[in-house]
């Protein structure tokens, strides 16, 4: 497995022919003096090992010429290319006269090759598919005898890139695709935005429907049983058996027309994108609060439109809120701050009541779902609920919506608005 290091004389040297083949004479010797004799097939000849001439010159480069794209550049010292050159061909030579054929070269494009390419005696590198950049390419070249010529040469190269090449180019790209992918989510919220409105005004008309024929049926019967109750017990003795249980049954279907009342005002009860201040400002008449007690309603920063399921939710929160400060607390002083920002919509109310337990603000009290069923909308609009409470401290909720969720966009002739014109013609 020894590799022996040798180094080889041909024809070139005067090797004179091949190698005899006659035995048993051997065809190489070596004499007295140190010289080895050859016997050849056209004469015998010999060499010297301790005087071997060797050329200890490193051959002189030149690049003679470079070609692309069709057209020939001169070797200056920076050749600038035409935009869009992918492929070029770059001619080397180098200068010996003793042994010009076994002139051996390496050649890199730094920037394009990792390493050195051997290319033999060949002279001429090829280098396709580039892209745009600043290159240079090197070429050394020995001369036989091991001796190199590691200066070499070396040629800059400039490929300016084409527009589809630039970086520009590649970041109007990267925009144009975030403006297209905001679009289309634009595009998505918008319908999301409707079919909830729609979903909203249909359960509005829904809740009006049952508030309807509560009212014209239900009601109306027992308000007719109500009144007959009533004759039956003016026409009954004070003293006859039975008395107190008919006054009993009176009261119990008064209180139960009351509740349906309120529970209709409820079904019914419902805000406009503009009078969402008004409608809390009616609060106190729909809830007919005892003038006892003072109402404050304070806006904060500019009134903004919300989104029809966001107000919807915020007012049945708030007026559940404000139900159980009039009628629970015990106070003499409601707040409702409406807070307009352009990064949210925030909503307080707050009272100078008895406040509750801390486990019941938590947990809630048992058979009531005041709390919960304003937890869960809250959750439903994604808006964050927080109720503040101390027994003798009063109670606030605080509930904050962001602005993405609760304002509707404005403008009327954004472009995201023609864009939803053209989406909802093609979708026609």
């Amino acid at each position: 497995s020894y590799k022996v290091p040798f180094e080889l004389f041909d024809a070139g040297d005067g090797y004179p022919g091949l190698a005899q083949r006659v035995r048993p004479l051997p065809t190489a010797i070596e004499g007295t003096d140190g010289r080895l004799w050859f016997a050849g097939s056209e004469s015998v000849a010999w060499i010297d090992p301790a005087h071997i001439h060797r050329n200890e010159i490193p051959p002189p480069l030149v690049i003679r010429s470079l070609t692309a794209g069709g057209q020939m550049f001169a070797t200056t010292s920076v050749v600038q290319l035409a935009k869009g050159i992918r492929s070029l061909q770059i001619d080397y030579t180098a200068l010996n006269l003793t042994r010009p054929e076994r002139t051996r070269f390496r050649y890199r494009l730094e920037g394009f090759d990792e390493t050195w390419v051997d290319a033999g005696t060949r002279r001429q590198a090829f280098y396709t598919n580039l892209h745009p950049g600043r290159y240079r390419f090197r070429v050394v070249a020995t001369n036989g005898n091991g001796v190199w010529n590691e200066s070499g040469a070396a040629l800059a190269i400039a490929i300016p890139p084409t527009f589809v090449q630039t970086k520009t180019f590649l970041v109007l790209c990267t925009l144009a695709g975030l403006i297209f992918l905001w679009f289309v989510y634009a595009l998505r919220v918008r319908q999301v935005t409707a079919r909830e409105r729609s979903r909203l005004e249909t359960r509005l008309l829904e809740r009006e429907r049952i508030a309807r024929e509560l009212h014209d049926t239900l009601f109306q019967g027992l308000l007719s049983a109500s009144l007959q109750l009533q004759v039956a017990d003016s026409e009954i003795p004070r003293d006859t058996r039975g008395k107190h249980r008919v006054e009993r049954v009176v009261q119990l279907l008064q209180q139960a027309i009351d509740e349906g009342r309120s529970a209709v005002r409820d079904l019914r009860a419902t805000s406009k994108p503009d009078d969402l201040e008004r409608a809390f400002a009616q609060i106190p008449q729909d809830l007919a609060v005892d003038e006892k007690i003072e109402y404050r309603l304070i806006l904060q920063g500019k009134p903004r439109a919300l989104r029809p399921s966001i107000r919807d939710e915020v007012y049945r929160i708030s007026r559940e809120a404000l139900t159980n400060a009039f009628q629970h607390s015990r106070c003499t002083l409601v707040e409702t701050v409406l807070q307009y920002a352009s990064n949210r919509f925030r909503l307080v109310i707050r009272d100078d009541g008895c406040g509750m337990d801390p486990a019941i603000v938590r947990s809630g009290r048992e058979g009531h779902w005041g709390l919960s069923g304003m937890r869960e909308r809250s959750e439903r609009i994604g808006a964050r609920l927080t109720v503040r409470s101390a027994i003798g401290a009063g109670t606030e909720i605080d509930l904050i919506v962001s602005g993405r969720a609760a304002f509707e966009p404005t403008g009327n002739h954004s472009p995201l608005d023609w864009l939803a014109k053209l989406y909802a013609l093609l979708g026609d």
